[in-house]
């Protein structure tokens, strides 16, 4: 009865012991799982471009501005977040060359616009994301210029490892007010947009 009882017992550990070994292997494997699933993804930044546009009220300028750092995040292939980092030292105006392009761009560049001495990059960071279909999102981000940060919503496209976008920027709410009809009288031809317009080309 005592070797019955022994060899009783020992079945019952053997099985608990066993038990226990799967469930934290299931565990393990779970959580692995998870890890593998949430994926931050690094942009190519020297194959992205974002061109911007500015509208006046006798014409417009436009031109391209650089991407420094960018990823963005992945949960099972479906975009959950990101942030991107842009070097405002690169402001560059395509459509005017010689001293009219060189004075736009100091113009950009100074205290009037983004002052970029003071604050050399601007961020735009990913929030949340709504799928709308097979590769479109609705985007929920923070945009932060001149160390100022508005929330902005846009709607982005993936495909063959590209994400495209384009965003309206109201420059007021940036704290960016030089030739704006919303704050001064009597401007004339030399009204600016309050809004520029970015499109986002991101290859990861």
């Amino acid at each position: 009865m005592k070797k019955l009882n022994y060899y009783l017992l020992s079945s019952v550990l053997l099985i608990s012991l066993s038990t226990l070994a799967l469930n934290l292997t299931f565990n393990n494997l779970h959580e692995s799982s998870n890890l593998a699933n949430d994926e931050v993804v690094p942009v190519n930044a020297q194959k992205s471009t974002i061109k911007w546009k500015a509208n006046k009220v006798n014409g417009s300028h436009e031109g391209l501005i650089n991407i420094k750092t960018a990823n963005l995040n992945f949960d099972n292939d479906v975009l959950t977040g990101g942030e991107v980092t842009i070097d405002m030292s690169s402001i560059n105006c395509t459509d005017l060359s010689g001293p009219y392009k060189n004075k736009l761009e100091d113009h950009l560049n100074s205290a009037d616009f983004f002052n970029v001495s003071d604050y050399p990059t601007s961020t735009l960071m990913i929030k949340e994301c709504s799928k709308v279909d097979k590769n479109k999102y609705t985007v929920f981000a923070d945009l932060t210029i001149k160390n100022i940060t508005e929330p902005i919503e846009f709607e982005a496209e993936l495909s063959n490892n590209v994400a495209t976008a384009i965003l309206d920027v109201d420059r007021t709410k940036f704290d960016i007010k030089y030739g704006s009809g919303s704050f001064f009288e009597n401007l004339g031809d030399k009204m600016i947009d309050d809004n520029f317009n970015l499109r986002v080309n991101i290859n990861y």
